[in-house]
């Protein structure tokens, strides 16, 4: 199963070490989700991240990036919800119900599913195994929501081929108090056997 990390929504010292760490480690894909930042934070960090991490990443703001940096693609949002004039590459974009995801995997290379192992959601647990049962969890298809752990264990039971991360590994790192990170890379190292 495919892991996805969106970053945190500010910048931090560090965050360029703790990134190349993670793919070194085995992340397969970086979101580079900043919103309401300036892009010339977002250049700083992708001008320190090794080159191999930037073929990894998707920017979902400040399209530009994509083509100077060498990034994977971008990604649609409400911030952003149109293609750049021209534009050629990957593109994603987040949805909040099976029945938006259906229509966008059409339009897009792959959809992040919102809602996943969350309280007031489109997708409660009946809910994902119907859709698991139609097939609906196909490589265009990614879990986002409060994925931990035991919740990739369950995605994959359900066929899932990738799921988003975000809370469950940066809320293992205090970057005012942390003096590394490395319960954070030893935690992402049980997500990534979790995911296999």
């Amino acid at each position: 199963m495919k892991l996805i990390l969106m970053t945190t929504p500010y910048f931090f010292v560090e965050e360029h070490h703790i990134l190349s760490a993670l793919f070194d480690e085995g992340l397969d894909m970086l979101h580079l989700r900043k919103p309401g930042t300036d892009a010339a934070y977002s250049e700083r960090l992708l001008r320190l991240l090794p080159e191999s991490c930037r073929r990894n990443t998707v920017t979902h703001d400040h399209f530009h990036l994509k083509g100077e940096y060498g990034l994977r693609g971008i990604h649609l949002n409400q911030r952003n919800p149109e293609l750049p004039r021209r534009y050629r590459g990957q593109t994603s974009c987040t949805c909040y119900t099976p029945e938006e995801a259906e229509k966008r995997r059409q339009q897009v290379d792959y959809v992040l599913l919102s809602g996943f192992f969350q309280e007031d959601t489109s997708l409660p647990e009946p809910r994902m195994c119907e859709l698991a049962r139609q097939g609906f969890f196909d490589k265009k298809t990614y879990a986002q929501g409060s994925i931990g752990v035991e919740q990739a264990l369950r995605l994959k039971d359900l066929g899932v081929q990738g799921a988003v991360v975000f809370g469950d590994l940066w809320n293992r790192l205090n970057i005012f108090s942390d003096p590394d990170f490395n319960d954070l890379i030893a935690h992402f190292r049980r997500l990534r056997k979790a995911f296999e």
